[in-house]
């Protein structure tokens, strides 16, 4: 099941194991099943901790595997294979079980401690979404440290009755005692919160309650990562508070153009920004969603979460998110068949008919993407022509299985209250409408800025970015910004890096020319 490269590297982690773990299988004698208990016999061949302690056919799904420390109920199911996105999961699972410390505060910790009623989640993913890992296993963790938490993985591929039961329509979708409880990626913080609001109440009070920072990053992305970087090297306080550490990079699949690095992924690469910016002093907080700057002597961020946080200079690298529609339907039925990430729910629509929102190379690229799995595209473009590369649309008009319709405007998205059942657009030119039956809608036409929260307090141009001058300066004194965020043009990641250096120095040399207040 596992080759010789991926059996050393498991090896290596199996070793930092300091109590026994017990595999419980649940097989038949599908090739699913032959599957997962070929993988289970890699797993127990490489610890000598690590057993299989018996399969059974009585689970509600076959297959599926637990683990338990012997003496103790499982708490931890993988029902399906725990391969691609989820090995890591899998990983976790095993040395967390085993006894090794998770890398989480400990004030965390003895918050999930604390929650004092059973809470039994099922999560429902797919293997190539690079959002749901996050999920699983920061369910897997809360199941690990309290004994009434429970968790299941499913994967929807392997279980498609559980996919149709609960109308999935985008991963990972999560459930609690039975009922949806989530949908789509959410960091441990944010679960807690939603479990335990008196602990985020708590949180926020903590947060307020630090000192002033000289340097202040709101943002995690490249930008964010960057600047955080450049603060601490001088060696002045550092804060970063964002509401997902990584940014847009967790929603990226494949990186070929970030120079030196000939290929990589967004995880990959935001794992990389984590362990850069772990090994200076920098005061890391996640989960956090900036809600209004309060300019003055020391600036101060809030946070939806009631947060409050105050700073000598701010460097704002908030990013952009998908830019929507805005038809009627599109917010009715998001994750009920309108989505944003192909490469996460495209197999949800295996053998489906769907179209795609989008003539970029985001859109094209979508398509081809999605030609591989369900049963026919079709590409909507606004414009009269497609702005994909060549490249891309030579490769997209070869597959038999799409449609390219340019000067097309998106009216509506119909559905039945539970699903997308139709797109409507209408000709640009004769002004005739149309409607396509389908299954799901992908929407890729560009990126919005993450600004809202600046109106007024910061200038903004027509388009919402936040406007710089050359060196990232604001209209706000103290205040500067840098990356997707803002007016700089090519919204790039290596672009963003560089402008987050540069926007960190420029607040270093804004500090070293500003008399200390007395508030600071």
């Amino acid at each position: 099941m596992l080759d010789t490269d991926l059996k050393t590297q498991l090896k290596g982690y199996l070793e930092r194991i300091a109590q026994p773990i017990e595999i419980v299988a649940a097989a038949d004698g599908s090739a699913k099943s032959r599957e997962m208990l070929e993988l289970i016999g890699d797993v127990v061949e490489l610890s000598p901790l690590v057993k299989l302690a018996g399969v059974e056919d009585s689970s509600a799904f076959v297959p599926s595997f637990a683990l338990r420390r012997p003496g103790e109920e499982a708490r931890i199911r993988f029902a399906g294979l725990p391969m691609g996105h989820e090995f890591t999961s899998l990983v976790l699972a095993l040395l967390q079980t085993g006894g090794y410390p998770p890398k989480v505060d400990a004030a965390v910790v003895e918050q999930i401690r604390a929650l004092d009623r059973e809470l039994n989640f099922e999560t429902v993913v797919s293997l190539s979404c690079h959002s749901c890992p996050d999920v699983v296993q920061a369910l897997n963790l809360m199941a690990v440290l309290n004994p009434k938490i429970r968790h299941t993985m499913i994967d929807g591929a392997v279980f498609p009755q559980e996919v149709e039961r609960r109308q999935v329509m985008g991963v990972p979708a999560v459930y609690l005692n039975g009922e949806h409880f989530s949908q789509g990626r959410l960091e441990l913080p944010e679960l807690l919160a939603k479990l335990d609001a008196a602990g985020a109440a708590r949180e926020a009070e903590r947060l307020s309650a630090k000192a002033p920072y000289d340097v202040l990053v709101i943002g995690g992305g490249p930008a964010g990562a960057a600047a955080a970087v450049y603060a601490a090297r001088k060696g002045i306080r550092t804060g970063l508070a964002a509401e997902r550490f990584g940014g847009q990079l967790l929603d990226t699949v494949g990186v070929e153009n970030f120079i030196s690095v000939k290929e990589t992924t967004g995880h990959a690469l935001a794992a990389g920004l984590t362990e850069h910016v772990s090994t200076y002093d920098v005061d890391v907080m996640n989960s956090q969603r900036a809600a209004a700057l309060v300019p003055g002597d020391l600036i101060e961020v809030r946070f939806e979460s009631g947060a409050a946080l105050k700073a000598r200079s701010v460097v704002l690298a908030t990013g952009a998110r998908w830019r929507e529609i805005n038809v009627p339907g599109e917010r009715e039925y998001r994750n009920k068949g309108v989505a944003y990430c192909p490469h996460c729910d495209g197999p949800l629509y295996k053998g489906k008919r769907v179209a795609v929102i989008g003539g970029g190379n985001s859109g094209v690229e979508a398509a081809i993407d999605l030609a591989g799995i369900v049963s026919h595209v079709t590409l909507i473009e606004y414009d009269t022509q497609l702005r994909a590369d060549a490249v891309l649309q030579t490769k997209l008009r070869s597959l038999p299985n799409v449609a390219v319709i340019t000067g097309a405007q998106t009216t509506e998205i119909q559905g039945d209250g539970q699903r997308v059942t139709s797109l409507h657009y209408k000709d640009r030119q004769s002004g005739q409408a149309h409607a396509l039956e389908l299954a799901g809608v992908f929407v890729q036409i560009g990126l919005v800025p993450n600004t809202d929260w600046l109106k007024g307090s910061v200038k903004l141009s027509p388009r919402g970015e936040i406007e710089i001058d050359a060196h990232g300066r604001t209209s706000v004194p103290g205040v500067f910004a840098a990356g997707d965020c803002t007016t700089v043009p090519y919204k790039q990641i290596v672009i963003a890096m560089g402008e987050g250096a540069k926007a960190s120095l420029s607040a270093f040399d804004h500090l070293i020319r500003s008399p200390l207040s007395a508030a600071a």
